[in-house]
C-alpha cells in the first residue's frame, strides 16, 4: 500500500504544507495564513483542517498516512515541546501531543532550521551524507546539525543556533539576541549590509556600492562578482568570519559536508568557494575533508525535512 506523509513548515506569515509519498516525492504543496493573534491559538486547528480537506479531496484514508512532521521557528525538545516561539505567540507548548490528538497521526516536531537540514540531507544538497551542518544565511543566521542522520536538538532545543556564536568580543553593536559580536551580525543579509555600510563610512573610495539605495546583500555580492574592490573586501571579511566559525563547529561535530542555504546563498559559489578557503586555513587537520555545497531545495527544505522526521 502506498504511504503518504505531510510536512508542515510553520512560519510567522504562512504555513507551508506538503503532501509527500514516503519515497520522498512531493505530490503537492500549498500555503495557508498563519493566524498568530490570540497567542496563535488557531494555528494548529487551521493546519489540521487543511490537511483533512486535502485528504478528502484526494481520497486518502487515515491508515495510508504514515504521519505528519512540523517545523516551527523556535527551540523544540525531543518530545515535541516548543520552548517558546515568539513569532507565533506560543510559550511552552507540546505541539506534537496537541496535533496528534487533533489528527490521530504520528506527529513529530522540530526547529525549522534543523528540519531544513534534514530535508537537504534527505533529498537536497546534502544527499548521500549522514553527518551534515546546514547554515542558513537569511535575515539572521540559522543552523541545523545532523549527526548519524539524526537532528542534534540539545537539552532545550537550542542545538544548532550557530548564529549566536561569539566571533568578536570587541563588538559594541548589539545583536537581536541582546548580546554582542554574534556571527549573525556579520554573515546574515543584514550583517553583510552592515559591514558594507561601515566600510563606506571609512573613506570615499570609488565603489558601485554607493549607487544602491537601499543597499542589499545581493547588491554587495553582485558588485563583488563585477570586481568592485570595496565589495570584494566586504565579501572576504564575511567569508573569513564565517569560515573560521565553521572550522570551530567542525572541531565539535566533524561533519562530512556543510550545506549553505537561505536567501544569501543565491549568490552562489562566490560564497562556498571563499568560505571554504578560510575554513581550510583554520580547521583542524582531521576536519579538512569536509565538503561545501549550496542547498538545492529552497523554501521547500523544511517540508521535506518534516516528512523525513516521521520516517526515522
Amino acid at each position: 500500500m502506498k504511504k503518504y506523509g505531510f510536512g508542515v513548515d510553520i512560519g510567522g506569515t504562512t504555513c507551508k504544507i506538503g503532501l509527500f509519498e514516503t519515497t520522498g516525492t512531493m505530490i503537492e504543496k500549498w500555503e495557508i495564513p498563519t493566524r498568530t493573534e490570540n497567542n496563535g491559538i488557531n494555528i494548529l486547528p487551521d493546519v489540521a483542517a487543511s490537511v483533512e480537506a486535502k485528504m478528502t479531496e484526494r481520497g486518502i484514508k487515515k491508515d495510508e498516512v504514515q504521519g505528519m512532521g512540523i517545523g516551527v521557528p523556535g527551540p523544540v525538545n525531543a518530545d515535541g515541546v516548543v520552548q517558546r516561539c515568539v513569532n507565533l505567540g506560543w510559550d511552552i507548548f507540546n505541539v506534537a501531543k496537541d496535533m496528534q490528538e487533533r489528527t490521530g497521526f504520528l506527529v513529530k516536531v522540530g526547529n525549522d532550521a534543523n528540519v531544513a537540514a534534514l530535508g537537504e540531507m534527505w533529498q537536497g544538497g546534502g544527499k548521500g551524507h549522514k553527518d551534515i551542518v546546514m547554515v542558513t544565511l537569511g535575515t539572521g543566521v540559522g543552523g541545523g546539525i545532523i549527526i548519524g542522520g539524526k537532528m542534534v536538538s540539545g537539552s532545550k532545543g537550542a542545538g544548532g543556533e550557530i548564529g549566536h556564536m561569539n566571533v568578536n568580543e570587541e563588538e559594541t553593536a548589539t545583536c537581536g539576541c541582546g548580546k554582542h559580536g554574534c556571527l549573525e551580525q556579520y554573515a546574515s543579509a543584514t550583517g553583510i549590509v552592515r559591514l558594507a555600510k561601515l566600510r563606506l563610512e571609512e573613506n570615499a573610495d570609488e565603489t558601485m556600492l554607493r549607487t544602491y539605495n537601499p543597499l542589499t546583500a545581493k547588491d554587495v555580492f553582485d558588485a563583488a562578482k563585477a570586481k568592485d574592490a570595496v565589495a570584494e573586501e566586504v565579501v572576504e571579511k564575511m567569508a573569513k568570519i564565517l569560515g573560521r566559525a565553521l572550522a570551530n563547529i567542525a572541531c565539535v561535530v566533524n561533519p562530512e559536508i556543510f550545506v549553505i542555504g537561505g536567501g544569501v546563498s543565491k549568490a552562489g559559489t562566490i560564497i562556498t568557494d571563499r568560505v571554504k578557503k578560510y575554513f581550510e586555513e583554520s580547521a583542524f587537520h582531521t576536519c579538512l575533508h569536509a565538503e561545501f555545497a549550496l542547498a538545492t531545495l529552497g523554501n521547500d527544505a523544511g517540508m521535506y525535512g518534516c516528512v523525513q522526521m516521521i520516517l526515522e
